[in-house]
C-alpha cells in the first residue's frame, strides 16, 4: 500500500517538472503488479488527470501558463484520445508492450540528442 504512493509522489514531481504526464513511468509499475494491458493503461489516467490539475494550478499560481496553445492542443489530444481504446483493444498485450518500449527508447534518444545541439 505504501509503495504506490511513494512511486506516485516520485513520478508526481518528475511529471510536473518534466511535462511528460507520467503515464510512461505509472503503466510499467502496474504490469509490474500484474495488472493487464488495458488496465494499466486506464488507471494510469487516473493518476495523470490528478497529477494534471494539481500542477496546472500550481503553474497558474507562478503565471506559467499558455491558455491559448494549451487549449488548442487540447482540442487535438482530445479528439485524438477517442481512438487509443480502439486501437489498444484490437492489439495483442505484446504487441503494446513492443510499440511502447520502442517509443520510450526513440523519446529518450530523441531528448539525448536535443539536449546535445542546444
Amino acid at each position: 500500500m505504501i509503495v504506490p504512493i511513494i512511486f506516485g509522489m516520485v513520478i508526481g514531481a518528475l511529471s510536473s517538472g518534466s511535462g511528460l504526464g507520467g503515464g510512461f513511468l505509472v503503466v510499467p509499475f502496474l504490469l509490474q503488479l500484474g495488472r493487464e494491458v488495458k488496465v494499466a493503461v486506464g488507471t494510469s489516467f487516473v493518476f495523470i488527470l490528478m497529477v494534471s490539475i494539481s500542477s496546472l494550478i500550481a503553474y497558474v499560481k507562478v503565471g506559467n501558463v499558455d491558455w491559448k496553445s494549451g487549449g488548442l492542443l487540447a482540442i487535438g489530444g482530445i479528439l485524438g484520445a477517442q481512438a487509443g481504446p480502439f486501437i489498444l483493444e484490437n492489439i495483442s498485450d505484446q504487441s503494446f508492450k513492443r510499440a511502447f518500449s520502442i517509443v520510450l527508447i526513440g523519446t529518450g534518444l530523441w531528448l539525448f540528442y536535443q539536449s546535445k545541439t542546444t
